[in-house]
């Protein structure tokens, strides 16, 4: 029975109402000695008590999908069938753009608003390049079966879960592809393919979208063999004009770390509630040591750039969690990079879904104009109090960036390495 399924949600609440009946009704009428008659009655208490917390712990793991199967649960999954070392570039040294294209199977993806907005399709991929055997979920435009668009190709966002977190998140919990389909029909958002890979690779343990010879190539899964399975199968736009990288929390410091590692793969990336240092997610390989740390550290790679990349930031977050992360990067990005800084106060919500699916609307707005797609009737309303933004979704969203408690609560070197964006670290997604 599948640990997200209808079934399974049904099954529990039905235990749930049992083990509230049987108390009810045998409490008084269990006979046999003492003893047996306190074992029996203690009995139904455990069971009541378990049947609860199992109720409440799938309700919450639908609403958030943070785990997927029973294996992300239980810790007995693992996707990595090979991590050799692959080099800086993450390529082993093979001309990807010269591998062949490999047409992959896609299916209905199954669970909670995965058929809505045209439905989300999902494949199994065996990375060429990474060694990762892992699904990916994808959702076409209106505009991509339109006979007036047959010969278009559409620009791309991949779309990253936290930790613990499921690749259907963004589809599930964000509604996404719900929000941004009247937005594409209308033209005020362009139609992107939404890509969502998975990132729960290895069990118990956040890869930190990192390459980590003998134990993963997340970093290559999600640059390299993610993009080549969409670019052999569908009608997308090449890179990096085409392509840009979003993720709330422990997938908001990877979206960040990918772009500006490779620069040549995206041209924009969105953080929603991130941190720079991996350090920032306790169970981070990334963070296994000093050396990792820095090099998976977007505002080290930025710092040490030899030169500035082409490409565009925008980085949300309360203080203390993900806006000093946007601040030190804005603080050291020279043109062509630029970083948009976003500060959402505490009324606007938490570390969780409810602060990050309300900026959908404001976000896709300003990739629609940060990757060149002005066709589209895109406004980056996260620059004004415009209905819908940032100011009228987020709770309160003033659309600026105050200076004033940029280093609240924060050292001077916590701001210069973007740690102080996580001091928040005990609350995940």
């Amino acid at each position: 029975m599948s640990l997200t399924g209808t079934p399974f949600l049904y099954t529990t609440i039905v235990l749930a109402v049992v083990a509230l009946i049987l108390p009810l009704v045998l409490w008084s009428r269990v006979r046999g000695p003492k003893p047996l008659r306190a074992a029996a009655r203690l009995v139904m208490l455990l069971f009541a008590q378990g049947t609860a917390v199992t109720l409440i712990f799938v309700l919450v793991n639908n609403q958030n999908n943070l785990y997927d199967n029973w294996a992300d649960l239980l810790g007995t999954g693992n996707h990595v069938q090979q991590a050799q070392d692959l080099g800086r570039d993450g390529t082993g040294g093979i001309a990807v753009k010269r591998l062949p294209k490999v047409k992959q199977n896609f299916t209905s993806a199954s669970g909670p608003a995965m058929g809505q907005a045209g439905g989300v399709r999902v494949t199994q991929l065996k990375g060429r390049v990474s060694g990762v055997n892992a699904e990916v979920y994808v959702w076409l435009p209106p505009q991509y079966n339109d006979p007036a668009y047959r010969n278009k190709k559409f620009p791309v966002v991949e779309l990253l879960p936290g930790y613990p977190g499921s690749a259907k998140a963004w589809f599930g919990s964000m509604k996404t592809h719900e929000q941004l389909l009247p937005l594409m029909k209308s033209g005020q958002v362009a139609p992107f393919i939404l890509v969502a890979p998975r990132t729960n690779l290895l069990a118990g343990v956040d890869t930190g979208c990192a390459n980590i010879p003998g134990q993963v190539n997340a970093d290559t899964w999600l640059s390299i063999d993610v993009p080549k399975m969409v670019t052999d199968n569908f009608r997308a736009q090449p890179a990096p004009q085409g392509w840009a990288v979003a993720g709330y929390s422990a997938g908001a410091h990877c979206a960040v770390k990918l772009a500006v590692a490779h620069p040549d793969r995206y041209r924009a990336a969105v953080s929603l509630s991130g941190y720079n240092d991996p350090i920032g997610e306790r169970n981070s390989l990334a963070a296994q040591n000093p050396a990792l740390r820095n090099e998976n550290n977007p505002y080290l790679l930025l710092k040490k750039a030899a030169a500035p990349p082409r490409i565009a930031l925008y980085v949300s977050g309360e203080s203390g969690d993900g806006y000093q992360a946007g601040v030190a990067l804005e603080s050291i990005a020279k043109a062509p990079t630029t970083v948009h800084v976003v500060f959402l106060p505490r009324s606007a919500g938490g570390h969780n879904m409810a602060l990050w699916k309300p900026q959908v609307d404001a976000v896709f707005r300003w990739l629609t104009l940060q990757m060149g797609q002005n066709h589209a009737k895109g406004q980056d309303r996260s620059l004004n109090g415009s209905p819908g933004s940032l100011t009228g979704n987020a709770a309160g969203t003033t659309g600026t960036t105050p200076r004033s408690p940029s280093n609240a609560g924060s050292t001077r070197a916590e701001l210069a390495s973007g740690t102080a964006s996580r001091a928040g670290a005990a609350r995940k997604p």
